[in-house]
């Protein structure tokens, strides 16, 4: 069975170890669509941060107790910046970090995709699943946020808001920025076309998921394919998993329960994306119309438990 998860962030990343494990015992396909609209550049390196969790993750080089950036890391280069005053200081790069870093600025310079830079460092990290971009394309989450003087309103970088003002200014709206002549990376379509399931992993669905299906000809794909599209609810008991998903969906005036982000997403025959939602056992009474919801634990204690959760989607899309 091919399986294609949409995923990004820390989330995903745990997500999508479950997956890996469900696909060893099973020996399934899995391909992860993964969200750049968090790609920046700083220090004239490109930075894509949930790329990187993801591959870290799955290549067993990520940093267990941030759940980002790499295990063992050091931060001279971050020191010697700040020394400078080079800005931005709010945004640290580790030493071990910056390497990938240099080499996906220098094959991007060289004029390689962004799928295809991809491809080149998970044949160091070996994830075991294959990973592609959301798009090669130019496209960035931006902020709009009430300027500091006064002065009506700004966009800043979704990077500024989430790790300088850790999402304490109030988000009035969240643009996708260069969505609208974004096309998928090399490989999406095929992929979701041959998918016999797509799954949407516990992201945030308004910086994570919201991204990925900003590039129309996906969410076109999407929503017209054959594969039923399962969801996995980042929600759980009203509370985030992790994260800030909270204060984003506030800013798009929708509840932080498991129903709200299944309403959010749709019923495919309505015009949204699920066919089925999978919610908390805490949150068995979600009902989100049109929409199949069933209730398993989703707690991603470890690979097991993850990949149990899996197995429950797999069943509520007709799959397992």
């Amino acid at each position: 069975m091919r399986i294609v998860v949409l995923a990004g962030g820390i989330g995903g990343a745990r997500f999508l170890a479950g997956v890996r494990a469900h696909a060893h015992a099973t020996g399934d396909e899995v391909t992860a669509v993964v969200n750049v609209g968090d790609d920046v550049w700083m220090h004239g390196l490109r930075i894509t941060p949930d790329l990187d969790s993801v591959m870290y993750t799955l290549g067993g080089g990520i940093d267990p107790e941030r759940g980002w950036g790499r295990a063992g890391e050091t931060w001279t280069v971050k020191e010697e910046l700040a020394k400078y005053g080079a800005e931005p200081t709010w945004f640290g790069l580790g030493d071990r970090d910056i390497a990938t870093h240099l080499v996906r600025t220098r094959m991007l310079n060289a004029g390689y995709p962004l799928s295809a830079v991809v491809a080149a460092l998970c044949d160091r990290w070996q994830p075991g699943i294959t990973m592609l971009p959301a798009t090669d394309d130019r496209l960035e989450t931006h902020v709009v946020v009430a300027a500091e003087d006064g002065s009506g309103d700004q966009a800043i970088h979704f990077q500024e808001w989430w790790v300088r003002h850790r999402a304490a200014l109030p988000a009035k709206q969240f643009r996708f920025v260069g969505a609208d002549t974004a096309k998928p990376a090399a490989g999406v379509l095929d992929a979701l076309q041959a998918a016999d399931i797509v799954l949407l992993a516990p992201s945030n669905p308004v910086v994570s998921i919201a991204p990925v299906l900003a590039v129309s000809a996906l969410r076109d794909a999407l929503v017209g394919g054959p594969a039923p599209v399962v969801g996995v609810s980042p929600i759980i008991g009203g509370s985030p998993v992790r994260g800030m998903a909270d204060k984003c969906l506030s800013a798009v005036n929708v509840p932080c329960t498991a129903e709200g982000v299944g309403r959010l997403y749709g019923a495919r025959s309505d015009g949204g994306v699920l066919d089925g939602w999978l919610v908390d056992s805490t949150d068995a009474a979600t009902d989100v119309p049109g929409v199949r919801v069933a209730a398993v634990p989703l707690w991603m204690t470890d690979d097991d438990a993850t990949a149990a959760m899996v197995r429950a989607a797999l069943e509520l899309g007709g799959r397992a």
